[in-house]
């Protein structure tokens, strides 16, 4: 199994990067190669600093990158050669299994959608996060960003893509599926909740739970929590924040300290025909490092392709 990583991604590239990989290839020994996918000369620097030996890795040499604020589309389409375009080429032949960056999330999407493609019968891809449950476990909320504005029959396919992603990623058994609103009461809600909620209530192909609030999101009461981006990137960037104020305040906490985004170190994207996964743009190496080995464990489960055979 071999894992492609965009050296060239992130706030902290390549630096980090190098790093990351090198920590996730200690952890994750004979499970998984990872091909590093940048500029050969700083790869082959970095090793040397971190005594490590230049056949460490498989490195696929490239200078061109894809700046985080550069327009994700425009810059796909005019920078084939940039380490983004690289390694959706290799995931489209084969050559990786899984492929990860750090980098322009809008590019990482675009590159997702143009070459290796969405499965057929997914309306919309997705991602992910995964929200600290009190009893020790996690709770999957999704869209957390590239959907702002849903209909009801895409809130009903999260609703799939969420319990396949719970089921082979965090080993959850018949995951519940809750639908995000501000009552628990059939009824409540504004026309979209309502009308996917009429969608999902008869549903024989996820567990469906019912109406759940934001606080539910943390008490377990449901394993996959669907909503529409909008509001997914506003948890999202909410529980982030209450992760900060609580380091700044210098309160420790073991539940607390799970809201560290650094632990999971990135989500795959739901609906597309390959397994990629995309990390934060301030990522540091301990995040790095947990983003290839999630990118190991999507490989290992066949996620995208267990997606696939759902939506024949």
């Amino acid at each position: 199994m071999k894992i492609g990583l965009d050296v060239l991604g992130g706030d902290f590239a390549p630096d980090v990067n190098v790093s990351g990989a090198l920590q996730a290839r200690e952890e994750l020994g004979d499970r998984a190669s990872i091909v590093l996918i940048g500029d050969e000369s700083d790869i082959i620097r970095l090793l040397d600093e971190n005594g490590a030996p230049r056949d460490t890795f498989e490195i696929i040499h490239t200078s061109e990158g894809i700046a985080m604020n550069d327009h994700p589309a425009k810059a796909f389409a005019r920078s084939p050669n940039s380490s983004i375009a690289l390694g959706f080429k290799h995931l489209q032949s084969g050559e990786i299994d899984a492929f990860t960056s750090t980098g322009n999330t809008g590019a990482m999407l675009v590159g997702a959608m143009y070459t290796i493609r969405t499965i057929p019968g997914v309306i919309r891809p997705c991602i992910t996060t995964a929200m600290p449950v009190l009893n020790g476990g996690v709770s999957i909320l999704l869209d957390v960003g590239i959907n702002s504005d849903c209909k009801p029959d895409v809130l009903y396919q999260f609703g799939i893509l969420g319990s396949i992603m719970a089921e082979q990623i965090y080993k959850i058994d018949n995951p519940r599926v809750g639908l995000m609103n501000i009552g628990e009461e059939e009824g409540k809600g504004n026309l979209l909740t309502q009308a996917a909620h009429q969608l999902m209530k008869d549903s024989k192909e996820f567990n469906f739970q019912g109406n759940v609030e934001g606080r539910d999101i943390y008490l377990g009461e449901a394993d996959v929590v669907v909503c529409d981006g909008f509001t997914g990137n506003v948890v999202l960037k909410q529980a982030e924040a209450l992760f900060t104020l609580i380091n700044k305040r210098g309160i420790k906490d073991e539940y607390f300290e799970r809201f560290n985004y650094e632990i999971y170190g990135g989500t795959p994207v739901l609906g597309v025909n390959g397994n990629v996964i995309i990390g934060h743009g301030i990522s540091s190496a301990n995040a790095i490092k947990n983003m290839i080995k999630l990118s190991a464990d999507t490989a290992e489960a066949d996620l995208a392709n267990r997606i696939r055979k759902v939506f024949k």
